[in-house]
């Protein structure tokens, strides 16, 4: 029984990758006072009768550093799009031109800029949680298997390998923080 196991570090490895993509999308939808396209994705517009992406409304676009336009298919669709940018709680005041949105991009103060950096922090943490969640199965699958009769030289290399995927997953997390902050904290 013991020969037959292999642990599938496949999926692991995909699992922490999703904790990681997961980690991506949410610090991309924090705003570092940069326009970005990105930053409207969490937004959702009551649209024909059901919840749709801003993107699926009407071209975003960012024409310039602090300003991203969308411009809306649906004439009939206009206020609630942009009823829909002011209550989600960007902090953007969007302003009309016929079809066309505009979003100014405020500069950023001190301390939004400080609570921005603690979110971040919040993502990165959920993120290194949901690593560890998938390094505690990958161990708890070789104990398992060690009660089935492993040896204990496979049972400490399988423990090895899954460490080292959560090790190179958690620097990752780490990395990608630092670079959130740096760019948050950018004037």
């Amino acid at each position: 029984m013991s020969d037959d196991f292999i642990l599938d570090t496949d999926d692991l490895q995909r699992r922490m990758d999703g904790a990681m993509n997961s980690l991506k999308t949410e610090f991309a939808s924090l705003r570092t006072g940069r326009a970005s396209g990105s930053m409207l994705e969490p937004v959702m517009v009551d649209a024909y009768g059901s919840m749709t992406p801003i993107n699926q409304v009407g071209t975003v676009n960012v024409p310039e550093p602090r300003m991203v336009t969308i411009n809306v298919w649906d004439k009939g669709l206009v206020g609630k799009v942009e009823k829909a940018i002011r209550e989600s709680g960007l902090g953007i005041n969007p302003q009309l031109n016929g079809t066309i949105i505009m979003l100014p991009i405020p500069e950023l103060n001190e301390e939004r800029r400080r609570e921005l950096t603690k979110v971040a922090a919040q993502y990165a943490e959920h993120a290194r949680v949901s690593v560890r969640n998938v390094r505690r199965d990958g161990m708890d699958q070789i104990k398992k298997a060690k009660a089935d009769g492993m040896s204990e030289d496979d049972q400490k290399f399988w423990e090895t390998e899954v460490q080292e995927l959560t090790d190179k997953a958690i620097k990752a997390v780490d990395a990608a923080l630092e670079n959130k902050q740096a760019e948050i904290m950018q004037v």
